[in-house]
């Protein structure tokens, strides 16, 4: 019985960093990219992935954490850039960060002379990474490691920042994946498209630093909720659009 309470608390209180987006918003951006992706993109995710989708493999990098092997990967879910700072101004992290890992899984998936099981795992690293790009304290400030140690009340409850935009904005308003990603869906219209597909990933890393100032706008830690989800809702579900239109982007063009 004591084991069973001892895992319980150590799910309760690990760093929310861990889980990127959660599983709602990791599938939610998944299966957006799916719809955009060319014909013969899907035609080659489909031979790289065993016919697995988009949505399948999005949680996968949080699932090999539990493996000594992939330990190495840990660090590549976020990355730092201080306020005022640019990423190329940065001390960056010798085990790598979530930009390097991007570029590293590109270059990986883009070369047809790797193996089909490296360019199938780096594929997977992608459709997550991706998604951690867009959670916009996956960039953090490097003074609270990514809103986990800024403590706050949700609903009551113990959680952070980060743990807040990581699930508990998603979870409170009882969506599944598949409901928010057809809502969501149906709102980008080909001038967005165009529009979030400019630039690459260090211009939408740098993009999450103009959300800084409203996402640590916090009233009350020790009493969050609708009144938070109500002013951070509509950010919150642009960037789970952005991060889909933009990985359906980027594997059409590596593919």
């Amino acid at each position: 019985m004591r084991c069973i309470l001892l895992g319980l608390l150590l799910l309760l209180f690990q760093p929310a960093a861990l889980w990127g987006w959660g599983q709602t918003g990791h599938r939610t951006i998944a299966a957006i990219a799916q719809k955009h992706l060319q014909n013969s993109t899907k035609r080659k995710i489909a031979r790289l992935l065993d016919n697995q989708s988009l949505v399948w493999v999005s949680t996968y990098m949080d699932e090999i954490k539990s493996d000594d092997r992939f330990d190495h990967t840990h660090e590549w879910h976020w990355v730092t850039i201080p306020d005022g700072k640019s990423y190329a101004e940065t001390k960056k992290n010798p085990d790598g960060d979530l930009l390097t890992a991007i570029c590293r899984s590109k270059e990986t998936l883009a070369n047809k002379d790797t193996s089909r099981a490296a360019r199938a795992k780096a594929l997977k690293f992608l459709v997550h990474l991706v998604g951690d790009l867009h959670q916009p304290l996956h960039v953090g400030n490097g003074e609270d490691r990514g809103g986990n140690d800024l403590k706050v009340e949700w609903f009551g409850s113990y959680s952070n920042l980060h743990r807040v935009w990581d699930s508990e904005m998603l979870q409170s308003r009882g969506f599944a994946y598949s409901e928010l990603a057809r809502q969501l869906q149906r709102t980008i219209n080909r001038q967005k498209r165009e529009q979030w597909s400019q630039g690459d990933v260090f211009d939408w890393a740098h993009e999450n630093l103009n959300y800084r100032d409203q996402i640590y706008q916090i009233e009350d830690p020790d009493y969050m909720g609708y009144e938070y989800t109500y002013r951070n809702w509509d950010l919150l579900t642009h960037q789970l659009q952005k991060g889909g239109v933009r990985l359906a982007h980027m594997l059409n063009e590596i593919l």
